[in-house]
């Protein structure tokens, strides 16, 4: 075997398909009984026509990612469904704030769209500069430079003092709800940099919903994987280090148990520094019926940011990172329905997707508390709720290790964890280890379903340890 990936998500089985159609021998192995890390999807208990993804739900990436780009996920048979509402935010006591694929759309129905239009006009207008930023590899020259310094000073700006630059209260909702899926406190350029980014892909490329769910993505990459000769064993944890070439999927934390006293010195006390952020409150619901919202605009949302007002958004992250469970926690739910009606069963129920942001190693369950926001935005929300299943911060680890105290970014919600990664190396995707490289969201470019981890790993392990170029990804 010529290479190893340890780990299923997205990021690890990116890597194992440019090594195969590279021509090495690869071997994925998942700890779990079944593969996608965080992108798989799964029957409810009770209703097994009813499906749950298990962390991610919508993706913005998937059609965005230049990796996911060249591979084509539509050529594969996966359908991606674009909405005409990419995201919406539920306000108290007032209309809803709607972002909508498109900006003209959404900046004539905001209080004072001209402000909106002013941050993310010229960004639409260069979304693959954008992107190209975002998702770089942070040690070569933007592709587009003037891009680079417009989303650059709008992300400084954002995450800072003078994020209020922004006018009205529903644009700043709108804001501060993308911005929130960093899961920091606030301002700051790390929830700024996801808003500019994820507010971006919203008005060009959309937040589409795989139809069938998350994991019509990881069977496309299995499919092509096993078509280029690729070995896939399922529910062996990995404790040991395997012979050869070997890509880590894993939190950095990982390989502290698995290489032990074998680690160098110096890399061993960095990663007995890493630390994790917040965490994740997930509560899977099966509904009955549509949800009443007060503001019908948001029946055709298939993402809605319950966290309130931008204040209320602020307060939660900053109670959350100081360890204590706000009230009212910002709150990410997911209607995939709206968007693929195959989620519907026979009897009309449906699924909704959310989690809550809750301090690490938290174990409350929130689904009351999510059931109560739900009901001030739609009254008789209880009504329809025919199950839930909630799975706390502290028990996220046991369906994906990467989710250590429940945090799904693994530990990337930082500005050095962006830029630099895990530990403080000139190629992030490297380790002292010899042939040892890790691949996970703990790299950069971070969190999402994009690929872009594993593909700069991929490419430095085809260099580096075979003096390989790339691969063409196209089906």
């Amino acid at each position: 075997m010529d290479v190893t990936v340890v780990g299923s998500g997205p990021n690890g089985l990116a890597a194992a398909i440019i090594c195969a159609r590279a021509g090495l021998k690869v071997r994925v192995v998942e700890g779990q009984p079944t593969f996608g890390g965080g992108a798989r999807t799964a029957a409810d208990p009770d209703f097994p026509d009813i499906r749950h993804d298990m962390c991610s739900a919508v993706h913005p990436m998937a059609i965005a990612s230049p990796f996911f780009a060249e591979f084509d996920l539509a050529a594969r048979g996966v359908e991606l469904a674009v909405p005409g509402i990419s995201y919406a935010n539920p306000l108290p006591n007032r209309p809803a704030a709607i972002a909508y694929h498109s900006l003209d759309r959404t900046c004539a129905e905001l209080d004072d769209g001209r402000s909106y239009r002013r941050l993310f006009g010229p960004l639409v207008e260069h979304s693959d500069g954008v992107l190209g930023f975002f998702l770089g590899d942070k040690r070569s020259l933007p592709p587009d430079l003037p891009t680079t310094v417009r989303a650059g000073l709008r992300v400084l700006a954002q995450g800072s003092p003078a994020w209020g630059m922004l006018r009205g209260d529903d644009a700043r909702a709108l804001f501060t709800g993308v911005g929130t899926h960093a899961i920091s406190t606030m301002p700051s350029p790390v929830n700024s940099g996801a808003g500019i980014m994820l507010g971006t892909v919203a008005h060009t490329a959309g937040w589409p919903v795989p139809v069938g769910g998350s994991q019509a993505i990881v069977d496309a990459m299995l499919a092509d994987l096993r078509a280029h000769g690729g070995e896939l064993v399922v529910g062996e944890p990995v404790t040991s280090p395997p012979p050869g070439v070997v890509i880590y999927d894993t939190a950095p934390t990982a390989l502290l148990d698995i290489y032990g006293s074998s680690l160098p010195d110096g890399y061993a006390q960095s990663l007995r520094r890493y630390r994790f952020g917040p965490g994740v409150c997930k509560v899977d619901f099966v509904l009955s019926g549509e949800i009443p919202w007060r503001d019908p605009r948001l029946a055709t949302s298939p993402t809605v940011h319950m966290g309130g007002t931008r204040a209320q958004m602020a307060y939660s992250e900053k109670e959350i990172a100081a360890g204590r469970h706000p009230a009212w926690p910002m709150t990410l739910a997911a209607l995939a329905h709206v968007c693929d009606p195959s989620r519907i069963d026979s009897a009309g129920r449906r699924p909704l997707w959310t989690y809550a942001h809750v301090p690490a190693h938290s174990t409350e369950d929130l689904t009351e508390t999510i059931i109560g926001l739900f009901e001030k935005a739609a009254p008789g929300f209880r009504d329809l709720v025919l199950a839930s299943r909630c799975v706390t911060a502290a028990q996220m680890s046991k369906h994906n290790a990467n989710y250590v105290g429940g945090d799904i970014i693994v530990g990337g919600a930082t500005l050095f964890a962006a830029m630099v990664g895990p530990t403080l190396r000139w190629n992030p995707w490297s380790t002292p280890i010899p042939q040892a490289y890790l691949c996970s969201a703990a790299t950069p470019p971070g969190t999402a379903v994009h690929g872009m981890c594993g593909y700069y790993a991929a490419r430095t392990v085809l260099k580096r340890e075979f003096g390989l170029p790339l691969p063409t990804l196209a089906p």
